[in-house]
């Protein structure tokens, strides 16, 4: 079974427990987005929960002296593949509405050019329009928020298939940053985005095996089941918790 259905089978909050397991604190968690329209589509083949390779897109002002990409990003979406698309760190912000753009990023027709290529689902760091165009499709997205007007006026693609910066808010105030790489796999439902980071070079990221993750998921998803079962009849969570989920 291939990874992409493999994940497709368990939730964003089973991924999450699996990374932090494995030392990431914030269990893979991008923070803040939520989801505009539904996983109906078919790279996603009925499942509750959309899978795929990222594919990153990076937009930065117009002033930024890097020139804009002359591809369109949307042409080449690969097959089974998780649109994230993000701005440059000097428009984000760790409180609502995380940027500073109040253009739209994305709108629908992107999806139904996305759809067409079969891509997975699109996670969209910033606003997007158009939202009765996405739930036709049935093409799942995720964003910050939501907008009316497009954002050519203000915005330009500057990277497709880079490294992205994510800006958020940490535990003690302060700021974090959370990288996603161009093949991270990003696992979405209504619960919000995870990202599994594969072949990064520092942090706790650069600790994390995939085939670790993928052997562990199972095990603590069959643990909470019976913590559940336990809960249910009777027996106090702290108890049932210690004893399942010691035995993975």
């Amino acid at each position: 079974m291939s990874v992409r259905n493999t994940l497709a089978k368990y939730t964003p909050c089973d991924v999450s427990d699996a990374l932090a397991a494995f030392g990431l604190k914030n269990g893979g968690f991008i923070p803040n987005l939520v989801q505009r329209s539904p996983i109906g589509n078919k790279p996603n083949a009925g499942a509750s929960t959309a899978v795929g390779p990222a594919y990153t897109v990076l937009y930065a002002p117009k002033s930024d002296p890097r020139p804009a990409v002359k591809q369109s990003y949307i042409d080449e979406i690969p097959k089974n593949s998780m649109l994230v698309m993000a701005v440059s760190e000097e428009l984000q912000q760790t409180g609502a509405p995380y940027v500073k753009v109040n253009n739209a990023l994305y709108g629908g027709l992107m999806s139904t050019r996305a759809n067409y290529r079969e891509a997975a689902g699109s996670v969209i760091l910033g606003r997007v329009r158009d939202l009765a165009e996405h739930n036709d499709l049935k093409y799942p997205v995720w964003s910050y928020g939501v907008g009316t007007t497009a954002g050519q006026p203000v915005v330009k693609v500057v990277g497709i298939n880079v490294p992205v910066s994510v800006k958020v808010a940490g535990i003690d105030g302060g700021e974090e940053t959370i990288r996603v790489l161009p093949n991270d796999i990003v696992v979405a439902d209504e619960n919000g985005i995870v990202r599994i980071p594969i072949d990064h070079q520092e942090g706790p990221e650069a600790d994390i095996s995939l085939d670790k993750v993928l052997e562990y998921i199972p095990k603590r998803v069959d643990a909470d089941t019976h913590v559940s079962e336990d809960i249910k009849n009777g027996k106090p969570a702290a108890e049932s918790q210690k004893f399942w989920r010691g035995k993975i």
